[in-house]
C-alpha cells in the first residue's frame, strides 16, 4: 500500500521537551517502515522562545520542511503557539494542543495581553482542535516535564499504529529511570 507523505509540526516554547517528542515520533515512524525526515527549527529556544520541529513521513520523503497549508497535524505544547502556527495547517488538518499558557516576553513586560478563548477562536475558523490540560496529566503521572509524552499519548489517537509500537519508541528514547513516569504519562494522554 502506497503512503503519501504526511506532515506533522511540533510547536512549543523552549524547554518543554518538543525535541524529545519529535525524536520519539521519528523513531516510531521509522520502525513502522516509513521514510522519515525530521527537521528542527530553533528560535530563542534557550530563552523560552518558539521552537518548531517538522516530522514528515511516507514512502519517500525528499524534503524535511513543511510549508504553509501543508501540515496534516500540528502538535502544540502551548496554546498561543497552536494559534500562531495554525496557518501551516491543511484545510482538513488537526491540532492537538496542550491548554497550558506561557506568557511570551511582550505579555511579561505588560506591552500586550495574552489572547483569551484561543481554542474557541481556532474552532470558529473551522479548525479541528483537540485541547487537553497536559500539564495536569503530567503532574498526575509524576513529573511536569512529561507534558511532551502526554501529548504523544493524545496524538496516538490519530494514527493507525499499535500502542505497543509507541511504547517501544518510548523505551528506546527515554532514560530508563524516567521510563515508568513517561509510560504513565503516555497512557494518561491516550485515555484522556
Amino acid at each position: 500500500m502506497s503512503t503519501a507523505t504526511k506532515n506533522i509540526m511540533i510547536v512549543g516554547v523552549g524547554g518543554q521537551g518538543s525535541l524529545l517528542a519529535s525524536k520519539i515520533l521519528g523513531y516510531l515512524l521509522l520502525n513502522e517502515g516509513y521514510d522519515v525526515k525530521v527537521s528542527e527549527v530553533h528560535g530563542m529556544s534557550q530563552r523560552g522562545g518558539s521552537v518548531v520541529t517538522y516530522v514528515r513521513y511516507g514512502d519517500k520523503v525528499y524534503s524535511p520542511v513543511i510549508d504553509e497549508g501543508e501540515a496534516d497535524v500540528i502538535v502544540s505544547f502551548e496554546l498561543m503557539e497552536a494559534a500562531r502556527w495554525m496557518k501551516c495547517l491543511k484545510k482538513d488538518g488537526q491540532i492537538v494542543t496542550n491548554t497550558q499558557q506561557i506568557d511570551p516576553m511582550p505579555v511579561v513586560l505588560g506591552a500586550e495581553e495574552y489572547p483569551e478563548d484561543l481554542v474557541d477562536k481556532m474552532k470558529d475558523k473551522g479548525v479541528k482542535v483537540d485541547a487537553l490540560d497536559c500539564l495536569k496529566l503530567a503532574e498526575e503521572a509524576g513529573n511536569i516535564k512529561a507534558v511532551n509524552v502526554v501529548l504523544l499519548g493524545r496524538l496516538s489517537h490519530y494514527f493507525d499504529i499499535p500502542e505497543e509500537s509507541w511504547h517501544k519508541a518510548l523505551e528506546a528514547n527515554v532514560p530508563k529511570k524516567l521510563l515508568e513516569i513517561n509510560e504513565r504519562a503516555f497512557e494518561l494522554g491516550r485515555s484522556a
